[in-house]
């Protein structure tokens, strides 16, 4: 009854099932392994940042370049706060939320006795800063010569929320901060890196450090939780899609051995009375 798996084409179904399935869970799997990955990634970025609250700072040149390891680490540097470079980041909230308040970091460069600048953010003020009454708020930094202590971060990329990457900006405003921004508005060299003071001057509020590139529970982990469900699901559709075929087929077979099919019966006529007759299939 099961000699149709040996035609040709169910030589192809069975084929086809043998390869895909495996594949499927393979991709599955591996769609998974990389939630995990990153999920682990964030628990230890997590425990990371919660151990550099409490870790002394470190000298900037000690933490450098910025890695999934020593972003969020507390780092010192010493130099002179450049006020007439200091720059507004416009439209960024504390939390890094679309719903949450608005408003607009204070960068200022921090010349190094090493000569490079340090881009340091002083805070944040909610408002706009292309309005004279919110930016008049600003504080001035310290004058002289400082040592700064603030949470080592990487230079933000076209990626990273909040940032103004098209340009177009009124002069005095930075729409992402990076080196690579800065190179062509200050006059010296810019480290690849930049600080978020911890303490800040009134009405200044404290940026908080944003995870690692690629550390956090971001939109691409959920996405691989999804494909995980996606691979899996296809793996049984297709042992779904074989059973179903493999029934009809088997039923078929069967009732063609047992002589029912879909063919025309022949009549036979009994013959009656009167000419009338009743015909028998």
């Amino acid at each position: 009854m099961y000699r149709f798996l040996l035609t040709p084409r169910w030589w192809g179904i069975n084929v086809f099932a043998v390869l895909a399935i495996p594949f499927c869970i393979f991709m599955g799997s591996w769609q998974l392994g990389r939630f995990e990955v990153r999920f682990d990634s964030h628990q230890q970025q997590a425990e990371r940042a919660a151990a550099a609250e409490t870790a002394a700072a470190r000298p900037l040149g000690s933490l450098l370049p910025v890695d999934q390891v020593t972003s969020g680490r507390q780092a010192r540097a010493r130099g002179t706060y450049d006020v007439r470079r200091q720059l507004l980041v416009p439209d960024r909230t504390l939390d890094r939320k679309a719903s949450s308040r608005p408003g607009f970091y204070v960068l200022t460069p921090l010349r190094t006795d090493g000569g490079k600048a340090l881009p340091v953010v002083r805070g944040w003020l909610p408002g706009d800063a292309d309005n004279p009454a919110d930016t008049a708020k600003v504080p001035a930094p310290p004058a002289g010569e400082v040592t700064v202590t603030g949470a080592l971060q990487a230079s933000e990329n076209i990626g990273t929320s909040g940032v103004h990457s098209a340009g177009g900006l009124p002069k005095g405003q930075l729409g992402m901060i990076s080196a690579a921004s800065l190179v062509n508005i200050v006059p010296y060299p810019v480290y690849d890196a930049w600080i978020t003071l911890g303490d800040t001057s009134a009405p200044l509020k404290a940026v908080p450090p944003a995870a690692a590139e690629g550390s956090g529970l971001d939109l691409k982990a959920f996405q691989n939780l999804g494909y995980t469900l996606e691979w899996f699901v296809f793996a049984g559709f297709v042992v779904f899609m074989w059973f179903r075929l493999f029934r009809r087929e088997a039923e078929t077979a069967r009732d063609a051995a047992l002589g029912i099919g879909d063919g025309d019966g022949d009549g036979v006529g009994v013959g009656g009375g009167g000419g009338e007759g009743v015909s028998v299939g």
